[in-house]
């Protein structure tokens, strides 16, 4: 995982191979496979990059074919399926080795007004200045110090807004430019950070549990509202359903202000890996 915002920054800097074609650097970083929230994020950049800069993304769809290899570089081709008046749309196809591992639709808009309304943020929450960090809630129940979480999440400041763990308060932990682009793909990349583990939570387990076996397989996001990621906002989730070794979670994002500015829904691989019997269905 990058070691700062800087190197997230320089992450999503994909360097150019050809016409809509990109390659993606990696991390130094200890985990086995790639992370979903990297390939989101730079799928995303390969998207942006070839439509105008005035038409923003409002949704993206994306699924994970394969476990991604932390020692190569992806290659990113992005595909310009439509062009309207308003929108639109475009293809990214990540790939290593030559084979697929991730692919994602993506649509943009010129921005234009229109009716406006949304659910309210949850009032029941810490505020961000008095929130415990994750790593030392992570640490009390993994076992894990919390200086290996701090060291993967290091371009992240993330913190605990609720006592359920269904809430977190989560920025880029530096400043970013003013390009909107950017902030939309660093969200991306941290909308997966924490997703998953919603769908734990009713069984008693933290996604950090060796008991289980995680990966993310399809990740949905839609962008409501203009937002900055290098300010404070509350990651609100749920989990409605989990089964067949599978989770599914939703997220909703908010400022400080309460402004909703994105949705965001996940289906993950949650396979138990020698859970007592006692504990599954």
């Amino acid at each position: 995982m990058p070691e700062s915002l800087e190197d997230l920054v320089e992450l999503l800097d994909l360097e150019m191979i050809d016409v809509d074609l990109f390659r993606g650097r990696q991390p130094q970083t200890s985990m086995q496979r790639v992370f979903g929230g990297q390939v989101l994020g730079q799928a995303l950049v390969a998207a942006s990059r070839s439509v105008d800069p005035e038409r923003v993304v409002h949704s993206l769809h994306g699924y994970f074919l394969r476990g991604g290899d932390t020692s190569v570089p992806i290659v990113y081709r992005a595909e310009a399926t439509r062009d309207g008046g308003s929108f639109s749309s475009r293809r990214v196809v990540a790939s290593q080795n030559g084979k697929p591992i991730f692919y994602m639709s993506a649509s943009f808009q010129r921005p234009e007004p229109g009716l406006d309304h949304q659910d309210p943020m949850p009032d029941d929450v810490v505020p961000p200045e008095e929130a415990p960090r994750l790593a030392t809630v992570l640490e009390a129940q993994s076992g894990r110090p919390a200086a290996d979480w701090d060291r993967e999440w290091a371009s992240l400041d993330v913190r605990l807004a609720g006592v359920t763990g269904r809430q977190f308060w989560i920025r880029a932990a530096g400043k970013l430019s003013d390009e909107p682009a950017l902030h939309a793909c660093v969200l991306a990349y941290a909308s997966d950070l924490t997703l998953l583990g919603a769908s734990l939570l009713p069984h008693g387990i933290v996604i950090g549990d060796r008991r289980i076996q995680p990966a993310s397989l399809d990740h949905a996001l839609w962008f409501h509202r203009p937002f900055r990621a290098d300010e404070w906002l509350l990651y609100d989730q749920s989990s409605p359903s989990a089964s067949g070794a599978r989770g599914f979670a939703t997220g909703r994002l908010y400022t400080e202000s309460g402004s909703l500015i994105a949705s965001v829904a996940q289906e993950g691989l949650i396979r138990p890996v020698g859970l007592d019997a006692d504990l599954l269905p």
